[in-house]
């Protein structure tokens, strides 16, 4: 894996070109976006019953997750459950997702949101399961739809904490600590659950940011082998008389 870059500029010129070159800067936020558009018509497009039918097919529920495991926990990442929303979606893929992979690059963008998707969805599913085994929920809730692209867009928002400066990181952090802790601390369900396990793994992705190998400049504005008047001047070998 290639090291992590600081971001790639899109073109500035014309808005189509600006448009252009913010794309091809974060291909993969653009593509999956693409994706959950269309899944978003034919949703919308269906009939009530087809579109519950595809809605409940295509989630990462427990019945999924038995049945299909590996094919649930990716196609429930490329949709949501109200088509309505998807402009919603689109802003915030365009603040969060495409900041953060023109940032951290394509590679360690999908290796953060894709790792926090699984991971937040077996965790919660896990709560669900526990939850039903001790008769706390129906058993009906193996069925619960469980789709959507939320998990991803916590994990972004985590990492995008690196991506400011201070103060703007405080207030930042402040602002999704209590846009997700609320939820989490007032009779959370399981999603609340897996929104802050995603959260948690994209604070846990600075690593995989430019902001962990920056090098921070000397204090005193100078660089290696140098003091702090200028470059070193050459120094003859001291004599004993010299001592």
């Amino acid at each position: 894996m290639t090291p992590p870059r600081a971001g790639r500029r899109p073109s500035f010129g014309t808005p189509v070109a600006w448009v252009k070159g913010w794309v091809r800067s974060s291909p993969g936020t653009h593509i999956w976006l693409l994706v959950i558009g269309i899944t978003s018509l034919v949703v919308a497009a269906a009939s009530e019953g087809l579109g519950q039918f595809l809605i409940h097919r295509t989630s990462s529920n427990i019945h999924e997750l038995n049945e299909h495991p590996l094919p649930s926990l990716l196609i429930s990442g490329f949709w949501i459950e109200r088509p309505s929303s998807f402009l919603l979606y689109a802003v915030m893929f365009e603040l969060l997702h495409a900041n953060v992979e023109r940032w951290t690059g394509t590679g360690r963008w999908l290796l953060t949101v894709g790792g926090a998707h699984v991971a937040a969805t077996l965790a919660s599913q896990e709560l669900v399961l526990l939850a039903i085994e001790g008769h706390r929920l129906p058993r009906s809730m193996t069925h619960v739809v469980d789709i959507g692209v939320s998990y991803g867009l916590a994990a972004a928002a985590g990492v995008l904490t690196y991506r400011l400066r201070p103060p703007w990181r405080y207030g930042w952090l402040a602002g999704v600590l209590v846009f997700f802790g609320i939820p989490l601390l007032t009779g959370a369900t399981f999603t609340d659950f897996g929104h802050a396990i995603a959260l948690l793994m994209g604070f846990a992705a600075w690593p995989l940011t430019p902001a962990a190998v920056e090098e921070p400049p000397p204090e005193d504005g100078t660089g290696p082998g140098e003091e702090a008047g200028g470059p070193q001047r050459e120094r003859r070998p001291e004599s004993p008389q010299e001592r």
